[in-house]
């Protein structure tokens, strides 16, 4: 294996930071971490073994010359990913409670005498329950996703795939309980109103897809670098 001077190799080189306008191209301190964490596994598919654990004449070896560059930059990378977790945990919580509330004050009441809700019969009494259901698993799949985020060990290798899978998975589930819970909104608002009011369907449907529009359009773009950061290295084939 070539060395320079100083007796480092492809491994050592691999570690050191890149120029700062390279570090620019990423959304995030994460995601630019990543990055470096794949770069260095697919150096380390070209070299001998024993390269992992060779030093320079510095007595490093490419994992020390690898956390010593790159100290900062997990630190930025560990503070960025608990400011996300943090806020969509909260999210997700306030979703949780908003909809288990829904499902134990189903719209328009209960029969006193059978229990059974005024309005079981109706269509959208069913996409209701169906839809309530969805946000109260999904949001609570999102909180367990953030917490485990927010109580992980953070090592530099945990970038790489698990930690970035978590919060895709966490994101994508906190859309998916935001626009049930819209849409059980839609469906209460229905039931209650509409039936002698049927025009009230359509301010009802545009009304409700605006905060799901928004989150998709504020969120879906880091999901989707996510994915591609994740599952597809850098010289874009699928991992």
């Amino acid at each position: 294996m070539i060395e320079d001077s100083s007796k480092n190799n492809m491994l050592h080189l691999v570690g050191s930071l890149p120029p700062l306008q390279k570090l620019r191209q990423r959304k995030g301190p994460a995601l630019q971490l990543q990055r470096e964490l794949h770069w260095r596994q697919e150096v380390e598919k070209l070299v001998f073994p024993t390269c992992t654990t060779k030093e320079n004449t510095f007595k490093e070896t490419p994992d020390k010359v690898f956390r010593r560059e790159h100290e900062n930059m997990v630190k930025e990378a560990e503070k960025w990913m608990k400011a996300v977790a943090e806020s969509c945990s909260i999210t997700a919580a306030l979703i949780t409670t908003i909809v288990f509330a829904a499902a134990i004050t189903v719209p328009g009441g209960s029969n006193q005498e059978t229990g059974i809700p005024v309005f079981t019969k109706e269509i959208a009494f069913t996409i209701f329950a169906i839809t309530d259901a969805i946000s109260l698993f999904a949001s609570s799949t999102a909180l367990l996703m953030f917490l485990s985020i927010l109580t992980g060990s953070f090592d530099e290798r945990d970038f790489l795939f698990t930690l970035p899978r978590r919060l895709m998975v966490g994101l994508c589930a906190l859309m998916l309980s935001t626009t049930a819970m819209m849409v059980a909104f839609g469906a209460t608002l229905f039931l209650v109103f509409c039936h002698k009011r049927p025009w009230m369907l359509v301010p009802i449907c545009v009304l409700s897809s605006v905060p799901i529009a928004t989150f998709g359009k504020l969120q879906i773009p880091l999901i989707l670098d996510l994915y591609r950061s994740t599952y597809v290295n850098i010289f874009g084939i699928p991992n």
